[in-house]
């Protein structure tokens, strides 16, 4: 017998519901538990994830950061832009 299989003939119908329920709320749980263990809204981007983040080009990204529509902050040459921040700079667009 192999040690990994399932005898779905000796479970009712609401046994068989009762484990996918139960798996089903341990997924979601841990999936919850991991995202809140991770603080993203801090988190920092480089240029290019930033570009890949929102979806644009690194020119568009240039000129939204001089027209200080974005914040960037930098070590040397280098550029980062928080998350949390890109986030807020989004505007709801009325129709």
């Amino acid at each position: 017998m192999n040690a990994n299989a399932i005898f779905l003939k000796e479970l009712s119908v609401e046994q068989l519901q009762q484990l996918i329920n139960t798996s089903v709320k341990n997924g979601i749980q841990e999936f919850q538990n991991e995202i809140q263990s991770k603080d993203n809204s801090e988190e920092l981007l480089t240029r290019d994830q930033t570009c890949d983040f929102l979806k644009i080009d690194s020119s568009t990204l240039w000129a939204w950061t001089n027209k200080q529509k974005v914040k960037a902050y930098g070590i040397g040459a280098r550029r980062y832009y928080k998350r949390s921040e890109l986030l807020e700079c989004l505007t709801l667009l009325k129709k």
